[in-house]
């Protein structure tokens, strides 16, 4: 169960955080393509290309947090909170250019290796550009789950994936400048590149998988099925429940049975019931029920999403 957040509250937490991950990605990038300056590592390169990329996807996700939290309107009137995976598929989007750049660049080197240089000052830049990230992207991530903000979240994570890339590049170049072998930094820039194609791909699946309405996770529906399992007995049945989840948002729907005998306030009392019950699943939750007469056959002819394809 979740609790209630005030939503001004939210979004000025979510907007200063979009800000924090905005000036770190500038001043990693100054570290970064500095170690690159200084060590010529096509390694160090695809790392800083990286934050770059940080960068964009940061600004992208300002407007989008101020975009997302806007009230419903006349022409939204189920909100703004899909707006979470333009911004998720945006990254993703970036992060694939992204991969193909590095690659270039590597394979450029791969056929043409070449020495490094500083390596040691150029590592320890590096490094701090990495704890960085590190710290940022803990709090972008706890955040954003505590927030249900998928612009967030996704930007924590794809800083937690930028440190565990830095780190595989800090330790390649160390291992390139104790063993000679130079070839072995491009083929780090190429290891780099195939782990940022691995995360760009995961978000823009689940970017899309959000835009095509995906249920609600296992565990929310678990929830749900408990919920209403308190409620069911001999006079009251549920069927045709159908979940989705729009950025932070989950809508809920289900059709509620009881028998026609029931007076209209004693049925409206009931989905009261369940509609707050299901609400407090997983906040904010938009629940729709419509009451049938569990006698009538046609009730159970609507559990297919469209009532000509029942049966």
């Amino acid at each position: 169960m979740s609790t209630a957040i005030d939503p001004a509250a939210r979004q000025r937490r979510l907007i200063r955080l979009v800000w924090l991950s905005i000036g770190a990605a500038i001043l990693t990038i100054a570290l970064k393509t500095g170690a690159w300056a200084i060590t010529g590592s096509v390694g160090l390169l695809s790392d800083a290309a990286e934050s770059v990329v940080n960068l964009v996807a940061a600004s992208f996700a300002l407007v989008i947090v101020h975009w997302a939290d806007r009230p419903p309107d006349e022409e939204h009137a189920y909100g703004h909170e899909k707006a979470d995976y333009l911004s998720a598929g945006l990254e993703g989007g970036l992060i694939l250019i992204a991969a193909v750049t590095i690659g270039v660049a590597a394979v450029g080197r791969l056929i043409d290796p070449q020495p490094l240089e500083s390596v040691g000052i150029g590592l320890a830049v590096s490094g701090v550009a990495t704890i960085v990230n590190l710290l940022v992207a803990r709090v972008l991530i706890r955040t954003g789950m505590e927030y249900r903000s998928l612009t967030v979240e996704a930007d924590g994570r794809h800083l937690m994936t930028d440190v565990w890339t830095s780190i595989g590049v800090v330790i390649g170049v160390a291992a390139v400048a104790l063993s000679g072998f130079e070839r072995l930094d491009p083929i780090i820039a190429l290891l780099v590149a195939a782990n940022i194609i691995r995360v760009g791909w995961s978000l823009v699946r689940g970017a899309f998988g959000g835009l095509m309405d995906r249920a609600l996770e296992p565990g929310e529906l678990a929830e749900i099925q408990r919920v209403l399992d308190r409620f069911e007995g001999d006079e009251v049945q549920f069927h045709a429940l159908r979940t989705r989840r729009a950025g932070r948002r989950a809508f809920v729907t289900v059709h509620v049975l009881v028998p026609g005998t029931w007076s209209v306030q004693a049925g409206h009392d009931l989905v009261e019931q369940v509609e707050a019950e299901l609400r407090a699943v997983a906040e904010p939750t938009t629940v729709f029920t419509h009451l049938e007469p569990i006698e009538d056959p046609a009730s159970f002819e609507d559990v297919a999403l469209d009532r000509e394809q029942a049966g």
